[in-house]
């Protein structure tokens, strides 16, 4: 990529068929030929790739748990894509390019490691934090004095719904808005889900059977939410990560489910002409398994 009178340039597109060849240059200027030449490539827009860089993110998370080397290099480099991607974009547009966005990251590591590359000395792990929080609300600051105030709740973690829900009741605790213990979590919880079932009961009238056909999806929808939100306080008054939780339950429902699979398939079977019977008891056998490996 290059400047002319601080004018941002997009990369010029590599020529031929390119190499893999592991330098970042290289890549950059394979992005510039698939924005020119490859039509899919050409039609997307910043906007519309938020999807994919979500979707990235979390393979790289399934990766990281699956522990396979080849997988987390795959799935990094998908995320990377995602960054030279949009670089690519906003080069084009002649706002920013990668240089830019390096530089940005480098002077917000060395601004938020005082402890590092100044003399200042921190004495653990929950001090170096304490300090990195201090440091983005002096940065918060400095974006509110250039016009860009924010409501307490406002700069929240980006993420998935589990990430910010559960961000959004650490900063509210912050602000005391907190039960002192997990109790408190616990009853809320407890609270939400009867009026999960009111809503199911009443609408269904029946209290034997969950009837949704009848039943106010939209009303419904909000008393789930509002579960998954106790649920999630639950999780932070335990000091674990409900989105780690949850994605450490996937894995392990989609481990087992594959040894159902392996099991079916051993038998001659197609797991389309098994049933619910049979497939629950490979699933106590699965639980076995993990169990003993």
């Amino acid at each position: 990529m290059s400047t002319v009178e601080n004018k941002i340039l997009a990369p010029e597109p590599v020529q031929g068929t390119p190499e893999a060849s592991g330098q970042l240059d290289d890549l950059l200027a394979l992005m510039a030929r698939l924005r020119t030449d490859c039509p899919w490539d050409k039609k997307q827009s910043n906007h519309s790739l938020i999807p994919y860089a979500i979707e990235e993110a979390y393979e790289l998370g399934e990766a990281v748990q699956s522990d396979d080397d080849e997988d987390i290099k795959g799935e990094l480099g998908d995320v990377l894509l995602q960054v030279v991607f949009h670089c690519q974009m906003y080069a084009e547009q002649g706002r920013f390019d990668m240089s830019d966005v390096i530089t940005t990251l480098q002077e917000k590591l060395i601004r938020r490691h005082p402890h590092v590359f100044e003399a200042e000395t921190l004495k653990d792990e929950v001090a170096v934090k304490e300090r990195w929080d201090e440091i983005k609300a002096q940065e918060q600051q400095a974006r509110e004095a250039r016009g860009k105030p924010k409501r307490r709740l406002d700069k929240t973690k980006a993420g998935s719904a589990l990430m910010q829900a559960q961000d959004v009741q650490k900063q509210a605790s912050k602000l005391g808005f907190d039960w002192e213990g997990v109790t408190g979590a616990f009853e809320k919880l407890e609270e939400e889900i009867s009026e999960l079932k009111i809503e199911l009961t009443e609408k269904s009238n029946t209290a034997a059977k969950y009837d949704i056909s009848k039943a106010n999806i939209r009303e419904i929808e909000k008393e789930l939410g509002d579960c998954m939100f106790a649920l999630v306080n639950v999780a932070r008054k335990l000091n674990l990560d409900a989105e780690a939780a949850t994605l450490t339950c996937v894995h392990k429902f989609k481990s087992r489910f594959g040894y159902i699979e392996e099991q079916l398939v051993a038998a001659g079977k197609r797991i389309e002409d098994s049933d619910i019977t049979e497939m629950d008891a490979l699933w106590e056998a699965a639980k076995q398994y993990e169990r003993s490996s």
